[in-house]
């Protein structure tokens, strides 16, 4: 087992005080290496720098469908980005700068650029997003390939041809 593997099965907690040990998940999940991995991989790249701005909400909606909102007031439509690239969704706010005539009194309005990621699943896609009263919505659905959906497998009665040749160890 990789280190990234190993370090998250260890931390791998279900609720407070109760973890699973490497052994414990290798009982469970076949194959989940790679996932593993990945997961780890990217929770260290979207976790370098950590933003507390703009705030956010994540809901989910129903069973395939969530929604991201983030509260962007005083940006304008034209000022923010949507990207999609390796899974990641990236919103990027450019702020305008301020005229040099503005004379504030007092500034606690933060007009500050900002950039949130967002790790999305294979089987998310991203659906539509909108702005309404300084609150970006992004609508997302999980979009479930008929491969991947529940099946029945019929159990043959006797092996059949391929059998020998699936059980027969490559060389």
């Amino acid at each position: 087992m990789t280190d990234a593997l190993s370090a998250l099965a260890n931390t791998f907690a279900f609720g407070p005080g109760f973890k699973y040990g490497t052994k414990d998940i290798d009982k469970f999940f076949v194959g989940f290496d790679d996932q593993f991995n990945r997961m780890a991989k990217l929770h260290d790249e979207v976790t370098k720098n950590i933003p507390n701005y703009p705030p956010y909400n994540i809901k989910k909606v129903s069973d395939t469908k969530y929604a991201i909102e983030l509260a962007v007031a005083g940006f304008a439509k034209q000022d923010i980005e949507l990207e999609f690239i390796d899974n990641k969704l990236i919103v990027t706010g450019k702020a305008t700068e301020d005229s040099d005539n503005d004379m504030f009194l007092w500034k606690g309005i933060a007009n500050r650029a900002f950039t949130r990621t967002f790790v999305l699943d294979d089987q998310v896609e991203i659906q539509n997003a909108e702005m309404l009263n300084g609150m970006l919505k992004i609508f997302l659905e999980r979009i479930i390939p008929e491969h991947k959906k529940p099946k029945k497998i019929e159990i043959n009665e006797k092996p059949s041809k391929g059998d020998k040749e699936f059980l027969t160890e490559e060389k």
